[in-house]
């Protein structure tokens, strides 16, 4: 799956206000976060490594005892089994996320909504 076309993929929302699609790889996982006004994604860590875009609107964001409000165009990294977590404020916000390796509990939840059949190679346009 080098082409991701994410109209195609259902979105899973892991906490309210929160939609997102993962597709994923051998050793990483692309997280397309959509998050509605207000929408928070409560304190937690986890094994994994992650990294991230903020793509569009506002997010107070925590990272261990750190606590910022971070704009489109943000970048960030948070280490394996450090506390974080999100809220969008004043609209609506989009995060790509990236993590290594792959999230397994969100994988068993997007491998139903990837197809696993190839479509065919794009025509040439003769």
């Amino acid at each position: 799956m080098s082409f991701i076309d994410l109209s195609q993929v259902a979105a899973i929302e892991p906490v309210p206000g929160c939609r997102m699609r993962t597709p994923f790889g051998q050793h990483l996982m692309l997280s397309y976060l959509e998050m509605d006004e207000g929408a928070e994604v409560p304190l937690h860590s986890h094994p994994h490594e992650q990294g991230g875009v903020l793509l569009k609107g506002r997010v107070l964001l925590r990272i261990g005892d750190e606590e910022r409000l971070v704009e489109a165009g943000s970048l960030f990294l948070i280490p394996p089994n450090v506390l974080h977590s999100a809220k969008a404020i004043g609209g609506p916000a989009v995060v790509l996320d990236v993590f290594s390796p792959v999230r397994e509990d969100y994988a068993e939840l997007a491998n139903r909504y990837i197809p696993t059949t190839p479509s065919p190679p794009a025509g040439d346009g003769a």
